[in-house]
């Protein structure tokens, strides 16, 4: 089989699906004005994609990258969802690499499925190591999907324990005006309470009256009834 990008995005087209395109590209927000403007769907599922992932897995990274900067979604999350794959497979070399072409295209990188499947494959995989800088050059970014990016990266390190750094840039995202990102922070503070619930509610009450009611209301989402009230109260 043809390792190429056109192969890949010829393969893509193939499975265009005109009504659930119209679906999708509502459900991502891409009128004018909204967070997702201008993207174009051509109505895959993820599964499809998935299955396109496979067959191509062993995409040149330069392919890859034609991928990640095309204009349709589906193409995008191919390309950085074969990334994912080659990074669980990649000596170090390969993995600094794939992660510096991810960093590069970060713009292209711009929706919340895009930033949530993989980010915390392959930032994450890498700030596990030891060096968190990235985390904190991303979060200071102007660029929306860019601090998502680093908030949601946090939870490779969440699923070790690890959870300084979720609160770090948490705390650093609580003014942020876009429910994208409350939606975020509220996601990775609810992944560490699954973990650590008097971590969680050690950062809750330092900070109860900055956070976001979004982000409250996804951080305390597992606990009792009685308890989400608690907290809903003293906001």
């Amino acid at each position: 089989m043809e390792q190429t990008y056109k192969a890949v995005k010829t393969a893509i087209m193939a499975l265009h699906q005109t009504e659930r395109a119209i679906m999708v590209a509502r459900f991502f927000k891409t009128g004018p004005g909204q967070y997702g403007e201008g993207d174009q769907f051509v109505g895959l599922s993820l599964p499809q994609i998935r299955a396109i992932v496979k067959l191509y897995q062993n995409l040149p990274l330069d392919e890859v990258e034609k991928l990640v900067q095309d204009p349709i979604h589906e193409c995008r999350m191919t390309g950085l969802l074969i990334w994912v794959k080659q990074n669980t497979k990649a000596g170090s070399a390969e993995r600094a690499a794939i992660l510096d072409r991810y960093v590069a295209n970060r713009q292209y990188i711009n929706n919340w499925d895009l930033v949530d499947v993989t980010c915390p494959h392959i930032i994450g995989r890498y700030v596990v190591q030891g060096d968190r800088t990235i985390l904190y050059d991303l979060t200071h970014e102007e660029n929306l999907w860019s601090k998502r990016i680093a908030i949601v990266s946090t939870l490779a390190l969440i699923r070790l324990g690890q959870f300084s750094d979720t609160f770090a840039i948490a705390e650093l995202l609580l003014s942020h005006k876009h429910d994208l990102i409350h939606k975020a922070v509220g996601w990775m503070l609810r992944e560490v309470g699954k973990r650590n619930v008097d971590a969680l509610e050690e950062f809750l009450h330092d900070h109860i009256r900055q956070l976001p009611r979004t982000a409250l209301r996804y951080a305390i989402e597992r606990f009792e009834p009685a308890r989400r009230r608690y907290y809903l109260e003293l906001t």
